[in-house]
């Protein structure tokens, strides 16, 4: 027999909503609770026979009496059953429809965000982002495997616990070596910290170098990213002139003369944005700057395995060790979504990022470095960028024929020797103008020209990245580009 309350239950309830069933059930229960038409004390019906009266799947309503015993409305015991509770919550708990709304004003005081977010959002046609991978080239049977493994390994050792703030020792173990084969470095685990992703070995880098009166020193056209994660370490960023040769080191040691300087961020492998590579006599006099004058290199080497022609220079932390944090990132190499990355210095100065990870982060995810610490073992890692650079290198050049062909009468370009982006110097500011103004409605996202100019008189461009699509998406996109130009 149908009782007159589950047929309004029924009434409550559209299945083909949004909202889990067993929610809904739990709502349209504590509805007739608070009608009255449900008494405090009075027996529910079982799982079963209710599941059958609604036409609903059993494990529904066990989910919603499960949901609805946890918040107090219902009681259970083993003779009586399931029954309203005696003793009721004060109080409705609030559904989607009756919460406040997202936009309400906190009391209390916060830190909001900048007025142009740093996260550029994806584009309905397509993203041209600044330089990212594509992670679809990477194998998953091969990364469902570590992941598989290292999942066991670490049962076996009882190693799923809180771990050491600086990472997996496995992978620590694992990058120095790497470091030490393929990119010069002499270092042991003891000077690597791993990274949630080389922004956070930015961020770190900033927190740690910060000290009153001091500021950071950047390139004109620079990385964002890195001048905001040191202005909110309360750290203001100058910009120092940029040519084809990379930093102005004149200007750098002028700007440590004129005040304290804490750091210096540069990116000498493939400048970010404009992708030339500071020359070799730069980088020496940089590092004799830096011993005079007491500040640290920040060196992010973002996308080191990636290049097409000669080989690159030893970076500055091989052979100053001393005066240089290395900001590395795996993410780049393999994918984005695993978001791994490191720094390296001297121990002292690791055991103070760790403390920094400590009071931010707890620890890293250590299933996942152990996982990737395997791939790099069984040299999955090295294989992975040699053929991902074969893929970019083709896709470089269809880039590069594309914007020869769209954007020629805009811009000037450089064909770049390694990484994953391409920068276009616009000499038609309104030509510029158009294109940024008509993108959005093209369904084409990409940095603003302006997030990458440190100081208003840089130059004016874009950076468009052209490994993460096959080249006929990106090509497309740009010949859009183009017609807007020319609009």
């Amino acid at each position: 027999m149908r009782r007159g309350w589950s047929l309004t239950l029924q009434k409550r309830i559209r299945p083909a909503g949004s909202t889990p069933l067993y929610m809904q059930l739990a709502h349209a229960l504590i509805h007739e609770i608070e009608r009255g038409r449900l008494q405090p004390g009075s027996p529910l019906p079982s799982s079963r026979e209710l599941a059958n009266e609604l036409g609903f799947n059993r494990k529904t309503v066990v989910t919603a009496y499960e949901e609805l015993v946890a918040q107090g409305w219902l009681e259970t015991a083993d003779r009586k059953g399931t029954t309203v509770a005696t003793s009721l919550p004060r109080g409705r708990p609030e559904t989607r429809e009756s919460s406040p709304p997202i936009g309400r004003q906190p009391i209390y005081r916060f830190v909001p965000p900048p007025s142009r977010p740093i996260a550029v959002p994806p584009g309905r046609l397509i993203k041209l982002d600044e330089g990212s991978p594509d992670g679809s080239l990477f194998p998953p049977e091969a990364l469902a495997r570590a992941f598989r493994t290292a999942a066991l390994y670490a049962a076996r050792r009882q190693q799923l616990g809180y771990r050491d703030p600086c990472g997996s020792e496995r992978l620590r173990s694992g990058l120095a070596a790497m470091l030490r084969e393929e990119r010069g470095l002499v270092v042991s685990e003891e000077n690597v910290c791993v990274t949630r992703g080389s922004q956070m070995g930015i961020a770190l880098a900033a927190r740690l170098l910060a000290r009153p009166g001091a500021v950071a020193l950047a390139e004109a056209l620079t990385y964002e990213p890195a001048v905001a994660a040191f202005q909110a370490a309360g750290v203001p960023v100058l910009p120092v002139a940029l040519d084809e040769e990379g930093i102005d080191v004149g200007a750098v040691e002028r700007a440590c003369r004129n005040g304290q300087v804490c750091a210096v961020f540069v990116t000498p492998h493939h400048q970010f944005p404009s992708t030339v590579s500071l020359a070799p006599e730069r980088r020496l006099r940089l590092v004799e700057l830096a011993r005079q004058f007491g500040f640290a290199i920040i060196e992010d080497d973002y996308d080191h395995e990636f290049r097409f022609g000669s080989q690159p220079l030893l970076p500055m932390a091989a052979y100053a060790p001393d005066v240089v944090i290395y900001v590395g990132s795996l993410s780049k190499l393999l994918l984005p979504a695993l978001r791994v990355g490191y720094i390296v210095a001297p121990a002292p100065v690791i055991a103070a990022a760790a403390h920094q990870v400590s009071i931010s982060d707890g620890m890293g995810n250590s299933l996942t470095e152990d996982a990737i610490a395997l791939l790099l073992e069984e040299g999955e890692v090295r294989r992975h960028a040699r053929k991902a650079t074969r893929v970019y290198g083709a896709r470089r050049d269809a880039l590069a024929q594309a914007v020869r062909d769209a954007l020629g009468d805009f811009v000037s370009a450089r064909l770049p020797a390694g990484g994953l982006a391409m920068w276009l110097e616009f000499l038609d500011l309104d030509a510029l103008a158009r294109i940024e103004a008509g993108a959005p409605a093209a369904g084409i996202t990409f940095a603003a020209s302006a997030s990458y100019r440190l100081a208003p008189d840089a130059p004016h461009g874009l950076r468009l990245g052209f490994a993460s699509y096959p080249s006929e998406r990106t090509v497309e996109a740009v010949r859009i580009l183009g017609h807007l130009g020319h609009s």
